[in-house]
């Protein structure tokens, strides 16, 4: 039994301010695709200015995404080989 192993590292950068939170995710892959995703979060007037918070939800909605758009790209290379319509993955 042969076992490969890959690594993938994840990048997460922030942007911030009183208000907003934005995050970009970013994944290089072995074969040189980098797939990037954003995410955004904004604090209530009335909520306590909490920079980590922000930075969580931002921070997971730009993973979801990229999340996402890696099943899209999985879901078109599986059909660019098989030639044929592949049933849609799921999370």
């Amino acid at each position: 039994m042969m076992h490969t192993t890959v690594g993938w590292h994840v990048e997460l950068e922030f942007q911030e301010d009183d208000q907003h939170t934005r995050a970009v995710a970013l994944v290089r892959l072995p074969d040189g695709t980098e797939v990037r995703a954003h995410g955004h979060a904004s604090r209530h007037r009335v909520d306590a200015n909490q920079p980590r918070v922000g930075e969580e939800i931002a921070g997971a909605r730009a993973l979801n995404e990229l999340a996402m758009q890696l099943l899209t790209k999985a879901h078109v290379e599986i059909d660019a080989e098989s030639g044929r319509t592949s049933h849609p993955i799921n999370v």
